[in-house]
């Protein structure tokens, strides 16, 4: 088992000999930006000083949208990819220049990754045989992951007589069948359809509590990260946005990107105003003034924040309905079982609504006009400039 430190990481993609030269930048001239990444003379950066510390035994996931740098970083833990700058150290030993293979680490791929030609047994078998283990104990670690996955019953067959959900099993075995200090996992289930990755989610908490190893799991799907993580840390354009626990970065998102990326469906979003009175903090929208829960109301006081603009945030889930409140026009209403997504135009924004099944009071047509409402608990200020958390 390890602990995993990276320390001011950074990965700077070369040009190509003729190729992406930048124009020699006038002195005070902002960097460039290309797809949202920092183009330098040096090249394209993927990953900007990451700083991060893994303890013994947690499971870190790393999430965001296509292009983040999760799985570059992943990759430059594994070995897979030069770190440009900074260091890591798995278990205090700086690893920089460590053969991936010496790295004592194992690493479940998207694609499976599995030999066509060989058995399950042989696939998971594998890296042992490289390792000159002696038969009988490659034979019981086999059978030990085999039966941890539920995939005894396949050992004899190919990776092509397997579905998608069976073959990263055996990917999964063939990382367990070696005892690594340090797990990684690059969207394993990305492949999969939904349900079977909803099963799979499962499949890997249980086994994260029998094999008991550090994990770092890389995905895009927040759903993922929320249910998996023992903290998240959450990317965008190279840079770290939050770290923290999925109750932590849901509750109390850091900026306007966070805010929106955590939470299905995901956090509305209004122009607002917030207000001072009398030392007491309010938001102001569609003609409804509400105001902030203390704690919020301390938090703000605390940075000395002043009345403002603000991008004002509110989930889904936070608001509801009432004979008075903001009004909004009903544009769909969707059925989901226990609660009802009325997708809404209000103040110029779509809003969704989420209405437990049991709270509903008739059904909603489109054209037809409600009234909603929120506590100041609930509310989220964003600075209009920033996208900051006021709070923060």
């Amino acid at each position: 088992m390890a602990t995993v430190t990276l320390k001011n990481v950074k990965k700077i993609y070369p040009f190509v000999s003729g190729e992406g030269k930048k124009k020699k930048k006038k002195k005070d001239e902002p960097e460039e930006k290309k797809v949202n990444l920092q183009i330098t003379d040096q090249g394209v950066v993927a990953v900007q000083e990451f700083n991060l510390d893994i303890a013994d035994k947690e499971f870190i996931v790393l999430v965001g949208p296509s292009g983040c740098g999760k799985s570059t970083t992943l990759r430059m833990i594994a070995g897979l990819e030069e770190i440009s700058d900074g260091e890591l150290y798995i278990d205090g030993k700086l690893m920089n220049d460590v053969a991936p293979k010496d790295r004592d680490i194992a690493m479940v791929f998207q694609n499976y990754a599995l030999y066509p030609h060989m058995t399950v047994y042989e696939n998971m078998a594998f890296s042992l045989k490289l390792r000159k283990e002696k038969k009988d104990v490659i034979d019981k670690k086999v059978r030990e992951a085999a039966e941890i996955l539920d995939i005894t019953q396949y050992l004899d067959r190919k990776p092509k007589a397997l579905s998608g959900g069976q073959r990263q099993r055996v990917a999964i075995g063939r990382a367990i069948v070696r005892d690594p200090a340090v797990f990684l996992m690059d969207e394993p289930l990305s492949n999969l359809d939904a349900k079977l990755r909803n099963q799979m989610r499962a499949e890997i908490i249980k086994l994260r509590e029998r094999i008991n190893t550090t994990f770092i799991y890389v995905t895009h799907d927040q759903t993922e990260a929320m249910t998996l993580g023992d903290r998240i840390v959450i990317m965008r354009d190279g840079y770290i946005q939050q770290i923290g626990t999925p109750q932590e970065v849901f509750n109390n998102p850091r900026n306007l990107f966070v805010a929106g990326f955590i939470g299905t469906p995901q956090m509305n979003f209004f122009d607002a105003k917030l207000t001072k009175e009398q030392g007491r903090y309010f938001v102001e929208l569609g003609g409804v003034k509400v105001e902030l829960s203390e704690e919020k109301q301390q938090r703000l006081a605390a940075n000395n924040v002043e009345p403002q603009e603000v991008t004002l945030g509110v989930r889904p889930e936070h608001t509801t309905l009432g004979d008075t409140g903001i009004v909004a026009k009903v544009d769909v209403s969707e059925m989901m079982g226990s609660s009802v997504h009325l997708h809404v135009t209000a103040e110029g924004r779509d809003v969704i609504i989420i209405v437990p099944t049991l709270e509903m009071k008739g059904n909603y047509g489109i054209g037809d006009t409600v009234h909603f409402n929120f506590e100041g608990n609930v509310a989220h200020v964003f600075s209009k400039e920033t996208e900051r958390n006021l709070e923060w």
